[in-house]
């Protein structure tokens, strides 16, 4: 069975968030943004063992402290789409631009695809390739759980930036509605910033990416 926790790290409160199996006890940090003692303060504290990172995508507030994370427990980075190598390449111009200390640029040991599966314990996630925010970004869904960690595609109310270089709107609300909303509204999500919610909810309510607004 899933297990998590959600880890609001760095100036921009991302959520870090921590998987684990709970018959192995096998856990990995999905988006380790920054603030390192606090993921490994909730490491320790659920009494699980790291086998890898798993990243959304490579925005610093997302990716900053992985390299952290993999030398403090010696596990492999997989994730995201290799779309986002320029973001990861980029890591040291934003670290200037928003100070963020842990930040480092690092190696993905593993691209993720739509359909690869990403194995901890006897959890499976599956991943969906979710551009338009970033042009490498990723989903992870646990299909027994009905969960799904969604980054910065899809928020409570609001969608995720396309502003920054190859954002894409119009890409973004596909990824959405093809790609995550078919998964079913009962659906619950941890978005990279703020409350959860379910993809039924944003289908009704969320004014950029409902049926009505789209429809």
């Amino acid at each position: 069975m899933l297990q998590y926790q959600i880890i609001p790290v760095t100036p921009f409160q991302q959520n870090c968030t921590l998987f684990w199996c709970q018959q192995s006890k096998e856990a990995v940090v999905i988006d380790p943004g920054g603030n390192v003692e606090l993921i490994q303060a909730a490491i320790k504290q659920q009494g699980v063992t790291v086998v890898k990172v798993l990243l959304t995508h490579a925005h610093i507030d997302h990716a900053g402290a992985t390299q952290a994370i993999v030398d403090y427990y010696n596990v492999p980075v997989e994730g995201p789409h290799r779309a986002d190598q320029f973001w990861i390449d980029l890591i040291p111009e934003q670290k200037a631009q928003f100070g963020f200390p842990d930040a480092q640029t690092f190696n993905t040991d593993r691209w993720l695809n739509q359909g690869d599966k990403v194995t901890f314990g006897q959890v499976e996630l599956d991943v969906y390739f979710c551009p338009g925010h970033t042009p490498g970004h990723v989903v992870f869904y646990h299909a027994e759980s009905k969960l799904a960690q969604v980054g910065d595609v899809l928020f409570r109310g609001s969608i995720g930036r396309t502003d920054f270089p190859r954002g894409d709107h119009a890409t973004l609300i596909k990824s959405i509605r093809e790609n995550l909303f078919p998964l079913g509204d009962e659906v619950q999500f941890i978005p990279g910033h703020g409350p959860m919610s379910t993809f039924g909810a944003e289908r009704i309510s969320n004014p950029h990416v409902s049926d009505a607004a789209v429809g």
